[in-house]
């Protein structure tokens, strides 16, 4: 049976992104930010999934004001990086895993969540970003991706408790796979992070740190906290967050199983105008 082994959280600022296509990692002001992935990156290659369910926001771009899907699971062989306006990134192409996709889709939606199923889209930094983060730059990605999108661009969003329930749908589906996968999920985006207003720019770190330490420790506390409170402290993209719900909702603890080992914590600020926070969880080989 497919196994979901570990959970990633990372932000997925653009100009992460930007700053590695340019070359700049090593200059003063990046360094800090890419150091702090210098571990994930040895880790991801010791501890190499067969599969990453990988949940993100896209931001415009696959999905315009058109049409807002609150769930939608990418189902395709395949996904192009997205022209954001200055062209694609000159990242690989992410590959999928149709099978392991249509499963969970058929399992999840089974269980009372509706998902939106995603044939054909071209994915954003908020998917590539975070791939770019944990892998460097290589010639392919390391394994298939199943980009999860969701909505918490456009009001009304998901509650950090829908997100969190959902999380628990994914771990009961993949584990009901009949293929013995090595399954990790990501939950991206977000820490303080306002873009416009008189806020903008605001950077909570006494909060993304409680913020850090609470999904740790107590995930079933932090999925009750209200949307409000992601913005009044964090910001208004700071509800991003409950992204990060979802991979924890998928962790074995909440279903009764050993608490996850934490392998590694950091937070940096500023990356262009958000703080940039990054936790890895690993399930007990137990469990």
């Amino acid at each position: 049976m497919a196994k979901i082994t570990a959970s990633v959280y990372t932000s997925h600022v653009p100009a992460i992104g930007a700053a590695l296509d340019l070359g700049k990692s090593q200059e003063p002001y990046w360094q800090p930010v890419f150091k702090g992935y210098d571990f994930s990156k040895r880790w991801l290659k010791d501890s190499k999934p067969d599969v990453i369910f990988l949940v993100y926001n896209d931001h415009a771009t696959a999905f315009s004001l058109d049409l807002i899907p609150t769930f939608a699971i990418g189902t395709a062989a395949s996904y192009q990086p997205a022209d954001e306006g200055w062209g694609p990134r000159p990242v690989p192409v992410v590959q999928g895993h149709p099978e392991l996709a249509a499963h969970i889709a058929q399992s999840v939606i089974q269980q009372d969540f509706d998902l939106t199923i995603v044939n054909k889209m071209d994915v954003d930094h908020g998917l590539t970003v975070p791939l770019s983060l944990m892998c460097g730059q290589p010639q392919a990605w390391p394994c298939p991706v199943i980009p999860f999108a969701v909505n918490v661009v456009q009001y009304p969003v998901p509650s950090g408790r829908r997100c969190f329930e959902l999380g628990k749908a994914i771990r009961r589906a993949v584990e009901s796979y009949d293929q013995p996968l090595n399954v990790q999920i990501w939950g991206t985006g977000g820490m303080s992070h306002q873009l416009q207003g008189p806020r903008a720019g605001l950077i909570n770190q006494a909060f993304d740190n409680a913020f850090l330490d609470r999904l740790i420790a107590d995930p079933e506390g932090q999925a009750s906290m209200p949307h409000i409170d992601y913005v009044r402290e964090a910001g208004s993209e700071g509800i991003e967050l409950v992204m990060w719900l979802i991979a924890r909702g998928a962790m074995a603890d909440v279903a009764g199983g050993a608490k996850p080992k934490v392998v590694h914590r950091f937070y940096h600020v500023p990356a262009s105008n958000t703080a940039v926070g990054h936790l890895i969880l690993e399930n007990s080989h137990d469990n």
